[in-house]
C-alpha cells in the first residue's frame, strides 16, 4: 500500500496482514484461481470474504467425513484479526482451520470483493 506523508507517496508494508501456511483441497485452489483471474482479484481476497460470511454467519455445518483427500500445502497472507478469529472459530467448532477455510468457499459474496487494486490502495 502506499501512504501519503509530507506531501510524498511512500510505499510500505500493510502490517495488519500476517503470513499463514496450511493445507487446502488443490481443486478448490484451482476453482479460486480461476475466479480471481476472472475477477480481477487474489485468491486470498477471496477466501477472505468467505470467511468473514462464515464467521458473521457464527453457524457451519461440516461433515469431517467428506474432508478432501487432495489438500495441498497453500502459503499467503491473510487479515491478522481476522486469521485470529477463524482460529478460535474452529477451535470452538472442533475443527481444524484448513476445513474452516475450505468451507468458506461456499460464502463468498461475489458482488463484495477486494480488486488487485486494493494492494496499491493509498491511505493517509
Amino acid at each position: 500500500m502506499w501512504k501519503l506523508v509530507g506531501g510524498r507517496m511512500i510505499q510500505t508494508t500493510d502490517e495488519t496482514r500476517i503470513k499463514f501456511r496450511t493445507n487446502i483441497s488443490q481443486e478448490i485452489l484451482e476453482q479460486l484461481k480461476g475466479l480471481s483471474e476472472e475477477l480481477d482479484t487474489y485468491s486470498n481476497y477471496l477466501l477472505e470474504n468467505g470467511l468473514r460470511n462464515v464467521l458473521a454467519a457464527g453457524v457451519i455445518e461440516y461433515d469431517k467425513n467428506l474432508r478432501p483427500i487432495d489438500r495441498i500445502q497453500y502459503k499467503t497472507t491473510y487479515d491478522q484479526e481476522l486469521l485470529e478469529s477463524v482460529k478460535k472459530f474452529a477451535k470452538d467448532h472442533k475443527l481444524f482451520i484448513n476445513d474452516v477455510i475450505e468451507y468458506s468457499v461456499g460464502y463468498i459474496d461475489f458482488d463484495d470483493i477486494k480488486t488487485k487494486d486494493y494492494k496499491h490502495r493509498v491511505e493517509s
